[in-house]
């Protein structure tokens, strides 16, 4: 079964607002947001895969990682905690890095509010992602934010099934 989902794109309001609904219960949809050996398993567009250099899921810990690419090549991001509701919700602010975390000029930064809502045995997500400069939500949609993050979604819909 497919789940629902939106995908809403406002350039001058530099927001995305995507809702996606999976058929599994909130515990197990929760865990493979938060927890970054099942972050790896889908977070990213095939062929490209997640590798976690560190995870800190605490307000104001952080998540830093690669994106790897099928002959290696690597594109490194930063996502900071900046409020959890365990369980519920979390929100974070995520920027492109090199290896130590260190932003890199004019990389796109965005702010995430991610919430989880139990509906029966299954889980809607709604992701609200706002910029502060038109030049960022631009750069996120053109380099395809769209098609990878639908594609992250699929691939989570068949690790939740599989677990």
């Amino acid at each position: 079964m497919k789940s629902n989902m939106v995908f809403e794109k406002d350039i001058a309001s530099k927001k995305i607002h995507i809702v996606r609904e999976f058929n599994a219960p909130i515990e197990k949809v929760w865990k493979a947001w938060t927890e970054s050996s099942l972050l790896e398993k889908w977070w990213g567009p095939k062929p490209w895969f997640v590798k976690t250099k560190s995870m800190d899921f605490t307000v104001g810990g952080a998540w830093l990682y690669a994106m790897v690419g099928p002959e290696g090549q690597k594109h490194w991001s930063y996502v900071k905690f900046t409020d959890i509701e365990d369980g519920s919700r979390f929100a974070a602010d995520s920027i492109f890095c090199d290896e130590d975390g260190n932003t890199l000029p004019d990389a796109p930064a965005a702010h995430w509010d991610n919430k989880f809502v139990a509906e029966g045995d299954k889980t809607k997500v709604v992701v609200d992602l706002t910029f502060d400069q038109e030049a960022d939500i631009k750069m996120l949609v053109e380099m395809g934010f769209e098609g990878g993050f639908t594609m992250g979604l699929n691939q989570l819909d068949e690790l939740l099934a599989s677990e």
